[in-house]
């Protein structure tokens, strides 16, 4: 198993470089990069898109790899010598390659830079922001499990009755709401919409934190939190509760369930003794998916709507800004953490199944 993991770990390294060559090689073609931010900033437009929307007589066009047209000076009147030193300071004066090669060295020591408009290391934004997604993924995933896998096991047993009947309905609804528009029925009931007011409407902590007891402090945390986890697990039932249920059906046709009944055993151990480890691989399998998918995927929206400031605002923002380093560095982190779950994936598979033996498949 230790050599499976070492391959594991050293396929990480082109796999990361691959990801950050694909999306470094896309930026080079989205119109609005940082140094022409800059620009329309300077000349008050506010957003720079007005700019690339006009026609060829609006000026400059300064791309992502920090190109300059010489149009650009007579129609607005900025001095070359400034935009080249715009561009020198974002390090656009360097090729693309350069550039990326230099980039990846300092990812490679795990320093990734400072954000262009905001002056804080791009370190310091992602520890800042890092515990609004935790909360969000963490709970979300935890909340899945806990509820879909007893669930799914229940229906797997009652397969074909009335509860299974109308769990599945219920769970596919669940699925089929969209989850920002949950949120916003959450915010309208609960949060001081138009009935009640249960919950905080914004945040992730109250004003007076800092005054609160340390029993407090973990009731106002979780007063804060059921909401926005409430919004992001949603759709997350649906899936891993059918799957579970699929999976301990499979189980309870084969014939070793069969034997296992037919020598006494009662069907709770035959239940959880035999079928369950053999079940729940595929259910374990799904994490790593399930995991990304809640911390990164429906991040952006829900921090939106409860004013969380986490890393999917923080990506959302950095994106609309052309602020490169960040938008870089998270990538970089997200991707390393993605392959880093997935090798946990295989280890919880031989925690589960011992039989489990990836290297003798490898060979």
């Amino acid at each position: 198993m230790g050599s499976y993991i070492l391959r594991r770990l050293l396929l990480i390294i082109p796999t990361l470089v691959g990801i950050m060559i694909v999306n470094f090689t896309l930026t080079q073609f989205v119109p609005g990069g940082p140094v022409e931010q800059i620009i329309a900033r300077i000349e008050g437009e506010g957003d720079v898109f007005s700019g690339i929307a006009g026609s060829g007589d609006a000026g400059i066009s300064v791309d992502a790899a920090g190109g300059a047209e010489n149009g650009y000076v007579g129609g607005r009147g900025l001095p070359a010598d400034f935009i080249a030193e715009l561009e020198k300071e974002f390090g656009f004066d360097k090729p693309p390659l350069q550039r990326f090669l230099i980039m990846m060295g300092e990812y490679l020591r795990f320093d990734f830079g400072e954000s262009y408009f905001r002056s804080v290391s791009v370190v310091d934004l992602v520890k800042e922001k890092l515990p609004v997604s935790i909360t969000l993924g963490l709970w979300s995933t935890l909340i899945a499990y806990l509820v879909s896998i007893p669930l799914g096991i229940r229906k797997a047993v009652k397969d074909g009755s009335p509860f299974d009947t109308w769990t599945s309905g219920a769970i596919i609804v669940g699925y089929a709401i969209p989850g920002f528009l949950f949120a916003v029925l959450l915010l309208v009931l609960f949060a001081g919409g138009s009935y009640l007011k249960w919950f905080p409407l914004r945040g992730l902590t109250s004003d007076n934190w800092d005054d609160l007891t340390a029993i407090g402090k973990v009731i106002d945390y979780f007063w804060h939190i059921t909401l926005p986890v409430l919004a992001t697990t949603i759709s997350s039932f649906a899936t891993l509760t059918l799957l579970t249920k699929n999976s301990f059906l499979d189980e309870i046709k084969k014939q070793y369930v069969m034997t296992a009944k037919a020598k006494g055993l009662s069907e709770r151990r035959v239940l959880y003794g035999h079928i369950f480890r053999n079940a729940m691989l595929i259910v374990i399998a799904g994490f790593p998916g399930l995991f990304i998918s809640v911390f990164f995927g429906a991040s952006i929206v829900i921090e939106t709507l409860f004013s969380l400031d986490g890393l999917g605002r923080l990506g959302f923002e950095a994106a609309v800004a052309r602020d490169y380093p960040i938008i870089f560095g998270t990538l970089f982190v997200f991707g390393l953490m993605g392959l880093l779950i997935g090798i946990l994936s295989d280890l919880m598979y031989v925690l589960v199944d011992p039989r489990i033996d990836f290297e003798s498949r490898e060979s």
